[in-house]
C-alpha cells in the first residue's frame, strides 16, 4: 500500500445480508455485494482503500470495531437495529476513538418511533441517513474529507 493512503473498514450489521430480497419497498434491490463493490471503487478514487465486512453478531462487530484500531484510519458503519439497542457498539466506538460515521439506508427518524434514537449516533462523526445505498457512498467521502482535513501539513524546506 501507498504510504499515506488511509484504510477503511465498512461494517454491516445485522441482516443487511438479505439486502436486495429483504423489504424492498424499504431498503431497495441493491444487494450487499454492489454496495461493496461501489465503495471500493469509490475508495479508490478518493484515495483510500476500503474493507467491507458484514455480521448478525453483535460481539463479531464490537471485535471488528475494536481491531480498527491496528491497520484502520476510519469506519463507516451501519449497526442496522442494533443502532437503537446496542451499548456495547456505542462504547467500543467512544473507547477505540477511531473516527467513525454512521449510516442508514432509511431515514431512521421518519420511522417508528423505536428506530428514532440511536445510541450509536453521539460517539459518530455524524450521520447519513435516508439516501438509499448512496448513504454508504456520502458517509465514505464525509470521512475521507475528516481524515484529510485532520493530517498535518508537511512543509518542504528549500
Amino acid at each position: 500500500m501507498a504510504p499515506g493512503k488511509h484504510r477503511v473498514l465498512v461494517v454491516h450489521g445485522p441482516n443487511l445480508n438479505l439486502l436486495g430480497l429483504r423489504e424492498p419497498e424499504l431498503y431497495g434491490d441493491v444487494r450487499l455485494e454492489t454496495i461493496d463493490e461501489g465503495l471500493r471503487e469509490a475508495g479508490a478514487a478518493l484515495g483510500c482503500a476500503v474493507e467491507c465486512r458484514q455480521s448478525n453478531s453483535e460481539s463479531e462487530i464490537i471485535g471488528w470495531i475494536h481491531d480498527a484500531l491496528e491497520g484502520f484510519d476510519g469506519i463507516v458503519l451501519n449497526p442496522a437495529a442494533y443502532t437503537h439497542t446496542s451499548v456495547a457498539i456505542r462504547d467500543a466506538i467512544a473507547g477505540t476513538g477511531v473516527p467513525t460515521v454512521e449510516v442508514h439506508l432509511t431515514n431512521i427518524h421518519g420511522r417508528e418511533d423505536f428506530r428514532r434514537t440511536s445510541l450509536t449516533a453521539p460517539v459518530c462523526l455524524g450521520t447519513i441517513a435516508g439516501f438509499g445505498a448512496r448513504s454508504y457512498g456520502l458517509g465514505l467521502r464525509a470521512l475521507m474529507d475528516y481524515l484529510k482535513a485532520s493530517e498535518p501539513e508537511t512543509t518542504q524546506s528549500s
